[in-house]
């Protein structure tokens, strides 16, 4: 379940990339930039503003699962089968699902088209999410036909998941880009809804055998910008036997517009991006552990 291909991407990866969004993901980060990608099913997805209330969804809808309410369109997603006919129709383009199944052949006929941006710029295809590591057969297919056409492979990951599933990728991946939210476990488990043990556990693991890494911290002020997050950060970084460098991405607000397409609640509706300062602070900071660090992308 693909929700989302992005081409000529340039934060995924070194060169220029194609970036293929998997629909699911383990965790349930409460700042994720991502939302439409959480659940392993299609989802609708409304933009109200640019509904026209021309009712043409509601004629559309076999299931009468759409009202006009005050000139705008409303959806009964108990009654919706997520059959897309309201999509089809709606020429306002308001509506939209979110995940479509996918073969790996029509995936690589996607990431193809840019074969010459990748060899130009030393890219290639980031498998992102979502979490890639949750389709684990489809990932490996994917790696597989990367590899044996010579495209340079990135896996974007939160690391939540087996050694067993990790280890059965691996040998495929050129670059792990990995995800390093929280140190503390206790405040791990309150954003994101699981334990970071087995995500540290696996990141040290990789790192022991030799494999290319970045780690990327996303900075959320009042969740993990703390300096004693920062310090656990950089002395976990730094004893990583095998680290290219570590990327610190601030948080941004973009999630919020997409909860409310999804009709879900945003669970940090107070907080805003952190300042230029402090993300020179921050990276300032961890360049003192001897690691090499990017602010953004």
């Amino acid at each position: 379940m693909v929700f989302d291909i992005k081409r000529f991407a340039v934060h995924d990866g070194p060169g220029i990339r194609t970036t293929v969004f998997f629909k699911g993901c383990p965790l349930d980060c409460w700042w994720c930039h991502n939302p439409e990608g959480q659940s392993s099913k299609p989802e609708m997805i409304f933009r109200a503003g640019r509904c026209i209330g021309c009712g043409a969804c509601q004629a559309a809808c076999a299931q009468d699962a759409i009202c006009l309410d005050g000139g705008v369109a409303s959806t009964d997603m108990d009654k919706c089968i997520l059959c897309g006919e309201c999509v089809e129709v709606c020429c306002a383009e308001a509506r939209e699902i979110a995940g479509q199944e996918m073969t790996v052949e029509e995936v690589m006929t996607e990431v193809r088209r840019d074969l010459a941006f990748y060899e130009e710029s030393g890219g290639g295809v980031t498998l992102s999410g979502g979490e890639a590591l949750l389709s684990c057969e489809f990932l490996l297919a994917l790696l597989r036909v990367c590899r044996a056409e010579e495209i340079h492979t990135a896996v974007d990951t939160c690391g939540f998941a087996s050694w067993e599933t990790m280890d059965r990728i691996r040998e495929h991946v050129d670059l792990f880009l990995y995800d390093l939210k929280v140190m503390d476990d206790a405040r791990h488990r309150r954003y994101t809804g699981e334990s970071n043990e087995l995500i540290l556990r696996n990141l040290q693991s990789l790192s022991q055998r030799g494999h290319a890494i970045r780690l990327r911290m996303p900075v959320i002020p009042g969740v993990n910008d703390d300096d004693e997050n920062i310090r656990r950060v950089g002395a976990l970084a730094a004893a990583l036997p095998h680290l290219e460098q570590v990327d610190v991405l601030p948080y941004h607000r973009a999630a919020a517009d997409k909860c409310a397409r999804l009709d879900k609640v945003y669970r940090l509706p107070e907080t805003y991006p952190p300042s230029k300062e402090r993300m020179s602070e921050i990276a300032h900071k961890l360049r003192g552990y001897g690691l090499r660090v990017r602010v953004g992308g």
